[in-house]
């Protein structure tokens, strides 16, 4: 009898940050679904991070809320996020530690509606928030808003 030993193949595995968002992406559907406080599971978020990161997402959420009252804050994949009307996540702050990166960053997603031509902006790299960025944060975030 010719057999050939079984070789088995590993699985692709995800790694622990990948785990961790997809977790936190299931409670965030659970919690849509039980229309929790948005604006507690945000502050939470922010308060867990550390220096920099934490500064910024708390001078972040003080300037979106003030710009655009009308957006909801919630979490998305773990990270703050504010939502239109329709729950739809408009823009968000990933924390630089989150994904072990040397910066911030602040983005939108398409409900924003930031079109510029055939391309455009969509996030932007965060090391420090000093007005100028918070003034065009406050534009962007007002223009999307609308």
């Amino acid at each position: 009898m010719n057999s050939k030993p079984i070789v088995k193949k590993k699985a692709a595995t995800f790694t622990d940050e990948e785990r961790t968002a997809m977790k936190e992406r299931a409670l965030e559907l659970k919690a849509a679904a039980g229309k929790t406080d948005g604006e507690k599971a945000v502050l939470t978020k922010i308060a867990e991070m550390k220096g920099s990161d934490r500064t910024m997402a708390k001078r972040l959420h003080a300037v979106i809320k003030e710009a655009a009252p009308a957006l909801s804050p919630k979490t998305w994949y773990g990270m703050p996020a504010y939502a239109n009307k329709d729950g739809k996540v408009v823009c968000f702050f990933q924390s630089a530690a989150k994904f072990k990166a040397r910066y911030a960053t602040f983005g939108f997603n398409d409900t924003a509606n930031l079109d510029e031509g055939n391309m455009w902006p969509i996030s932007w790299a965060l090391k420090k928030l000093t007005v100028a960025e918070e003034k065009k944060i406050t534009s962007l975030v007002k223009k999307t808003a609308r």
